[in-house]
């Protein structure tokens, strides 16, 4: 957003308003603190008990606003960087390239089963189709976008990437097959049986920062020094591409969707299965799920403004996003019509649920869409609806703590 010279900053305090012209104070702002932002220079406000600062940089820089401290919230900005809408015509993720992708993606993570849960339907008040992405060797939809993106990088090159888990385990089993060499950064909190199999494909696994979003921030700084290629999920537009190729095989249903409940992680299946579904079923609904605990990308495209948290309170690993990507993100708009947030514990119900009604072990993330059935009945009450199945990758501890005692 580029800003004139005569541009006001405002700096909003609970003790008064003040207004500053550029040539008394200049912002430049610097996320280079994972926990929050640096000002630097700075004027002395001690005087002030700050809730909200507005600050508008120099062009050369961007725009922060809604800087407040929110308890029992964690700390959070929003980045003033405006969300384009996508129009079917320049959406970033390509119609033609999703139906390619079907000839593409290794046949072992397509044309997975979906099928009615019936047991389950009575409860939910529903009728419910399930698409089981977990009979894979990856266990997780993962295997699509990445298959579809390493098919066209040449073998003997070097990669890296990010991942909570699934998308790395993903990584790894693609470039094993095509002989490129993968380097994944992982949080130290990340899943041990997620980094096990990581490591088990031929993956080199390093560990850094207390989520995923800090262990992206250090891949891509390694990249950048390195000169690596860095491959970021939901960035590169094949993982959503490839995600789509799940709303193909959906649509194959004799009857059309009411509803269809995705994952909302970094937003890569969501925009993918999303893209596919509005230019061939435009009458079905296509609605995001992100867990309460890790709002970001679902108060992004409700605002049309990036919005970043400090931290993140949520079982559900694998959507557990606190620094949404701003291309996903506007790659919602025009494709999503709703975006729910559900609790731990309603998503710990869900998993028990389909333990006992489908037979399968599902990872909290697999089970949101499930979840938001649970918190939401009256919405969907007698309607066909539709979800993914997306991940089913648990440690033992995992299965004992959630789905031993049901």
């Amino acid at each position: 957003m580029a800003v004139g010279r005569d541009a006001i900053y405002r700096v909003r305090a609970c003790a008064g308003e003040a207004c500053l012209a550029p040539t008394t104070m200049q912002f430049f702002v610097a996320l280079n603190e994972v926990k929050g932002l640096v000002v630097s220079p700075l004027r002395c406000f001690t005087s002030f008990s700050m809730t909200m600062i507005c600050l508008v940089t120099p062009s050369s820089c961007h725009l922060v606003t809604n800087w407040r401290l929110d308890p029992p919230r964690a700390l959070r900005y929003t980045r003033a960087t405006t969300l384009k809408r996508r129009s079917p015509m320049n959406h970033r993720l390509s119609l033609e390239h999703i139906a390619q992708a079907m000839q593409i993606i290794d046949p072992v993570f397509l044309n997975t089963p979906q099928y009615r849960l019936e047991p389950l339907e009575a409860q939910l008040g529903c009728r419910l189709v399930i698409k089981v992405e977990t009979l894979n060797p990856i266990r997780s939809f993962k295997g699509r976008g990445a298959s579809l993106f390493v098919a066209q990088v040449a073998p003997g090159d070097t990669l890296v990437c990010a991942s909570a888990g699934n998308f790395g385990q993903a990584m790894a089993y693609a470039c094993r097959a095509r002989g490129v060499k993968l380097i994944v950064y992982a949080s130290v909190n990340a899943n041990p049986l997620k980094i096990e199999r990581m490591r088990a494909l031929g993956a080199e696994v390093r560990l850094h920062g207390e989520d995923f979003d800090a262990a992206k921030l250090e891949a891509k700084r390694f990249a950048a020094q390195s000169g690596t290629r860095m491959v970021e999920d939901s960035l590169e537009p094949a993982t959503g591409e490839g995600a789509g190729t799940m709303a193909v095989e959906l649509l194959r249903w004799p009857e059309p969707f009411d509803a269809v409940l995705v994952a909302l992680g970094n937003g890569a299946m969501l925009t993918g299965v999303g893209r596919w579904i509005k230019a061939h079923a435009p009458n079905t609904e296509v609605i995001g799920v992100a867990a309460r605990g890790a709002p970001a990308m679902e108060e992004s495209w409700r605002t049309g403004q990036i919005v970043e948290h400090e931290r993140i309170d949520t079982i559900s690993d694998g959507i557990g996003v606190r620094v949404p990507v701003p291309e996903a993100v506007a790659d919602m708009r025009g494709t999503v019509d709703d975006v729910l947030l559900v609790g731990d514990d309603t998503t710990i119900a869900a998993m028990k649920l389909l333990h006992q009604h489908a037979g399968i072990v599902v990872e909290p993330s697999g089970a949101v869409g499930v979840a938001a059935l649970l918190e939401h009945r009256e919405r969907f009450a007698g309607k066909l609806v539709a979800t993914i199945i997306c991940g089913g990758n648990l440690t033992p501890q995992q299965i004992e703590q959630w789905l031993a005692h049901e």
